[in-house]
């Protein structure tokens, strides 16, 4: 007997913890929404103004233990992000809905259109401007659900779901860079990659390669190079062959003719040196760490430079925060 009565006391135990996982990961999610909510607003993609008033059409929890808590969230939710003059709740629009016209009587269950939503607007709000868009705001498994349509033209302004980690809206990313990359390929199209190589210990080199990467496999990238130290004032040009298998390692070499030795020889007409060897040459590997923009770096010059150091790969205009 007491054998029996051990599973159901194990599922008793895991109920209020699994509650517990689901509630953390649904304000998790609330969250994330008013988050990115708040990022469209400030980039200008939403904007609030043109939408307001807001009709909330649903705040529909999927779990038992959420049906206390969640309409009460999201609903403060969306008064963080419309504000509360901003928002008109609509009552009506999940409960059965009974329409009786020129001997005609509807029954209505299901969830409403945007004409409905109108219509329901129009009945009850009074002298109050009309409602300028919708929002449902649903929980589910992963987290939530929001969908925002403009009831001036039904345009769906927004329909996402949104997770504690944005694991959604990230693999949709990943999905989209894959299908443009598959594309770029098939058209032939290169990639522009930029590299600023620091060697520092024991030897030097300063150097900036702007490269295409090009190839039925994207292994090859070759372009322009500038060297600032080791040769100083250099300029030539590089080549790389990248190595899935060995962590993305890119290895290849660079020829530099030094400017100001090319200078001097070609004013005074003599073969003489000025800093550096009028051509020099350059052995480069870098291996990239992780998913960053750096990468740890080996050269290797006919110039007898030999060091280690860091390549800060498609850097932007702060090098320090690729």
């Amino acid at each position: 007997m007491l054998l029996r009565r051990l599973p159901l006391a194990a599922v008793l135990l895991l109920l209020p913890s699994g509650a517990a996982a689901q509630r953390d990961t649904t304000r998790e999610a609330l969250s994330r929404l008013e988050e990115s909510f708040a990022l469209e607003i400030e980039a200008g993609g939403l904007k609030v103004k043109d939408l307001v008033p807001v009709m909330v059409v649903s705040v529909s929890p999927a779990f038992e233990e959420s049906k206390a808590w969640f309409p009460s969230a999201a609903l403060a939710t969306l008064v963080r992000v419309f504000g509360s003059s901003g928002l008109r709740s609509c009552e009506a629009c999940m409960a059965p809905r009974v329409y009786a016209q020129d001997g005609r009587v509807e029954q209505l269950s299901t969830s409403p259109g945007a004409a409905e939503i109108v219509r329901l607007d129009e009945a009850n709000r009074g002298a109050a401007p009309p409602a300028r868009a919708a929002v449902w705001l649903d929980e589910n498994a992963e987290g939530v659900s929001v969908r925002l349509i403009d009831l001036r033209n039904s345009r769906i302004v927004l329909a996402e779901n949104f997770d504690a980690s944005l694991s959604e809206r990230a693999r949709t990313t990943r999905n989209t860079q894959l299908a443009r990359e598959l594309a770029r390929r098939a058209r032939g199209d290169t990639i522009t990659h930029t590299f600023f190589d620091m060697v520092v210990y024991p030897g030097q080199h300063f150097s900036f390669d702007w490269t295409d990467q090009w190839g039925e496999t994207n292994r090859n990238l070759s372009g322009l190079s500038f060297s600032f130290f080791d040769p100083v004032v250099g300029v030539g040009a590089a080549y790389y062959r990248v190595i899935p298998s060995a962590f993305n390692l890119m290895v290849g070499a660079k020829v530099l003719m030094s400017v100001p030795t090319a200078l001097v020889q070609n004013i005074s007409g003599e073969d003489m040196e000025v800093l550096d060897p009028l051509l020099s040459g350059v052995l480069v590997a870098r291996l990239p760490i992780g998913r960053s923009n750096y990468a740890l770096t080996f050269s290797l010059s006919t110039n007898g430079n030999v060091g280690l150091g860091l390549s800060l790969m498609n850097i932007t205009l702060l090098p320090l925060l690729p």
